[in-house]
């Protein structure tokens, strides 16, 4: 998708003016997610989306497709943080993944592509519209028979999955946040590692006057893991923030 300049600074609510991009070209390819506020520059984070691959045909079909039919599709991860999760899987040489929240399906996708011979993705869904999207753009693509997409609540998934989980990725509703790490890591493999999406929530996690229980929920959490003796954790600026665990033992 190409926007010009003006068009994204518009989308993202960029302070500054024109001035904020006076270095940029006259039109480049952003993130998917323009609907969300910007950590990074903009203008840097195209740059860096147009250095890294490209992502293949499929994901690009099921991008375009969601960004005009299923509400909030800035939800759905970057070519950036695709490609991010790709290479963790890949660094990994995950056989086990486990995903919490599929919406349209285009992170696990992305995952599938760094998955270890033999390996195979469980995907959690609590909506079926989103379900079904995913399901249809999965079985139209290369890791068809890699992926599945369970409907239904999360933690009672997760219940029934024996483990153990090379890679967990979680990407669901922030107030469930603390439930979904306690599920998941009595199960995650020795060298394994959980991904948490939106823990930066914006630069809202920093805004002490920002009381919306989306925000308190991710706030909580972050203060958790820094204190949790049980991981080792990194929070990285990927995107809307993507914090790393592993356990310390």
């Amino acid at each position: 998708m190409t926007r010009t300049v003006a068009a994204v600074r518009r989308a993202h609510g960029t302070p500054g003016g024109d001035a904020a991009f006076a270095h940029a070209p006259a039109a480049f390819h952003p993130p998917y997610d323009t609907g969300m506020f910007d950590i990074v520059d903009p203008t840097l984070e195209a740059y860096a989306a147009d250095h890294s691959t490209a992502p293949p045909g499929h994901l690009e079909a099921l991008a375009a497709e969601l960004m005009v039919t299923l509400d909030d599709p800035h939800m759905m991860v970057g070519r950036l943080e695709g490609r991010f999760l790709e290479m963790l899987t890949f660094a990994l040489s995950a056989t086990s993944v486990l995903e919490i929240g599929t919406f349209g399906g285009y992170s696990a996708l992305a995952m599938a592509a760094g998955l270890a011979p033999g390996g195979r993705i469980v995907t959690c869904e609590l909506s079926p519209v989103h379900a079904a999207f995913a399901r249809r753009h999965i079985a139209s693509s290369p890791f068809a028979d890699r992926i599945e997409v369970i409907e239904g609540p999360a933690l009672d998934t997760v219940a029934t999955l024996p483990g153990p989980f090379d890679l967990v990725f979680v990407d669901a509703d922030k107030t469930g946040y603390l439930d979904y790490y306690e599920a998941v890591l009595p199960k995650l493999a020795p060298r394994g590692l959980i991904a948490v999406d939106n823990t930066l929530w914006s630069g809202r996690v920093v805004d002490a006057a920002d009381a919306a229980a989306d925000t308190v929920a991710v706030r909580a959490f972050n203060d958790a893991l820094a204190s949790d003796p049980r991981v080792v954790v990194v929070q990285t600026t990927v995107r809307d923030g993507v914090t790393l665990i592993r356990r310390a033992d």
